[in-house]
């Protein structure tokens, strides 16, 4: 059965939340938008998003590293939101796995919200409702857009690539292939609901920097040194200016 997620590789992301705001921007416009902002400048500001990059720092010093870690709605295969909901507002879909809540149902009671140990559910305050994460499920099966341009605008938005799009039960998918390559993992795989979301760690690159490659060809302190004689014979600008 396919099972559509997204893989995030935490040791190329810049937390530059480019993923924030593409998210922010596509859905706000698309049928799971408006996304409600309530005083975003003022002292207690609130807002919606699907998507959010918590920030932090490990280790102790000087050995301590920054660690951006972008967190959305899972997917869970075993979803803890679905059963709760009174309405059936929220419920997965059998065709890809992906996770939706229907508004017209929705009541806003929150109780998804509360079964969902990753904190991914949001009540939009102007429309009282629940949201959350679509995978952009409006673009990937949009045939208006060119093949490679669907998928999640988070996916296409992020500059350093740390997030794919894909089947994670197709072992020959891209995805699949990164989370066996690199260790892949569920975030908090202790509960039980099988969050289709993955995660890549950080792990060491070694990187091999030549000698030539530390100083630039083009280095304007050593301009002169490589054409002693350029500027000898041409005219100055009191040459050529009557002041």
């Amino acid at each position: 059965m396919k099972q559509l997620a997204l893989v995030i590789d935490l040791n190329v992301c810049v937390g530059c939340h480019a993923c924030v705001t593409s998210c922010k921007e596509w859905n706000t416009s698309g049928p799971a938008g408006f996304m409600s902002d309530c005083n975003p400048y003022e002292e207690d500001p609130t807002g919606t998003f699907f998507n959010r990059v918590q920030t932090f720092e490990v280790g102790e010093f000087p050995n301590t590293q920054t660690v951006h870690f972008p967190k959305s709605c899972l997917h869970c295969e075993d979803a803890p939101c679905v059963p709760v909901c009174p309405t059936g507002a929220s419920y997965k879909r059998v065709e890809d796995g992906i996770v939706l809540v229907d508004y017209d149902k929705c009541i806003g009671c929150k109780y998804c919200s509360w079964a969902c140990p990753y904190g991914a559910r949001e009540l939009d305050e102007q429309q009282k409702v629940m949201k959350k994460c679509t995978l952009c499920v409006d673009r990937i099966y949009n045939e208006d857009f060119p093949e490679a341009e669907r998928k999640p605008a988070c996916v296409l938005a992020c500059p350093t690539n740390a997030r794919l799009f894909g089947d994670v039960h197709d072992p020959d998918s891209e995805v699949s292939v990164a989370i066996r390559e690199n260790h892949g993992y569920q975030l908090m795989p202790e509960w039980g609901t099988r969050p289709a979301n993955h995660y890549l760690p950080r792990r060491k690159t070694r990187i091999q920097i030549h000698e030539d490659e530390l100083e630039r060809v083009d280095n304007p302190l050593k301009y002169e040194e490589r054409h002693p004689d350029r500027f000898v014979d041409e005219p100055t600008l009191d040459d050529i200016m009557s002041w």
